[in-house]
């Protein structure tokens, strides 16, 4: 199915061309986002139907659209939270493998090899919070850096994205989030001795693309920070452990990897932020919900 991806704020005063064949789906933890809502509203206004993936029960959103996709994460104690965003996802998930059974496009035994991936998420979830030591240490070495570079690929891109986004949400470190394939249209500029970078690099079809942008910050004098699934030599082949990082997490479908690669990201964050004494919870200038455009 053709899918489009806008942000809330941008979407009605793009004047969308929609109408009552396509769905809008709606993501906010509050169900109180101004910008969403008015997301929504436009959308509906164009005759369009709608699902919001939301937290909070009986909030504007949840009320407003046609239907709901409750995460179930649980009261939202700090404003950057992983279990928002992991659940999140989790939710778009099982709604793509609901769509793909109605539709027909999934028989019954890739249906359920999805459906077993996804219930080993929780221990391998488990397993990625192990990383949280070796993300210690790595901020022990790197919260002083001013700048930093996330580099993913395909569906881990935006997991790029969220990397910087709580970086720079929890600790006040410039943080930019890139496609890894586009690192060269720019980005390679700014990288240097004190450049980190971090590498989205799973075990996937783009792995050896990766390695490529690797090498290319590495030759640039950049530290790599490694995130990667790979249960073989290929990325310690590239990097030293003297100047740079590798960390291991454990293997899950290719469709799954977004969600186990936010964990050691936002535990990067957390304790960068840790270190440089900021209130991890409740960052300056931030609020739960953002109810006013």
């Amino acid at each position: 199915m053709p899918v489009e991806v806008d942000y809330g704020s941008e979407y009605r005063y793009r004047s969308p061309i929609i109408g009552p064949n396509e769905l809008v789906i709606i993501i906010t933890q509050s169900g109180e986002t101004a910008d969403t809502l008015a997301a929504l509203r436009e959308a509906k206004r164009k005759g369009a139907a709608s699902i919001a993936v939301c937290n909070v029960v009986g909030s504007m959103a949840t009320r407003e659209a046609d239907g709901t996709v409750y995460t179930h994460a649980g009261p939202e104690i700090g404003v950057a939270s992983t279990k928002a965003f992991t659940s999140q996802l989790v939710a778009l998930h099982l709604l793509a493998l609901h769509l793909a059974q109605i539709r027909g496009t999934l028989n019954p035994t890739a249906m359920r090899s999805h459906i077993e991936d996804l219930l080993h998420i929780p221990h391998i979830i488990e397993q990625a919070i192990k990383a949280a030591a070796a993300m210690e240490k790595v901020a022990e070495r790197f919260h002083s850096r001013t700048d930093f570079l996330f580099l993913g690929r395909g569906i881990n891109y935006p997991i790029a994205l969220e990397g910087a986004l709580k970086l720079k949400e929890i600790s006040y470190i410039h943080a930019e989030g890139y496609p890894a394939g586009e690192m060269k249209h720019g980005p390679i500029a700014l990288i240097d001795e004190q450049m980190p970078v971090v590498a989205i690099a799973p075990d996937d079809a783009v792995f050896e693309k990766m390695i490529g942008n690797v090498q290319e910050a590495k030759a640039r004098g950049g530290s790599v920070i490694a995130v990667t699934s790979a249960d073989d030599n290929r990325m310690s082949a590239v990097l030293d452990s003297s100047h740079h990082v590798i960390l291991q997490m454990p293997r899950t479908s290719p469709l799954l990897t977004p969600i186990v690669m936010t964990i050691p990201l936002q535990l990067l964050a957390y304790y960068i932020a840790v270190r440089r004494g900021c209130d991890v919870d409740q960052p300056r200038n931030l609020a739960k919900s953002v109810t006013v455009e």
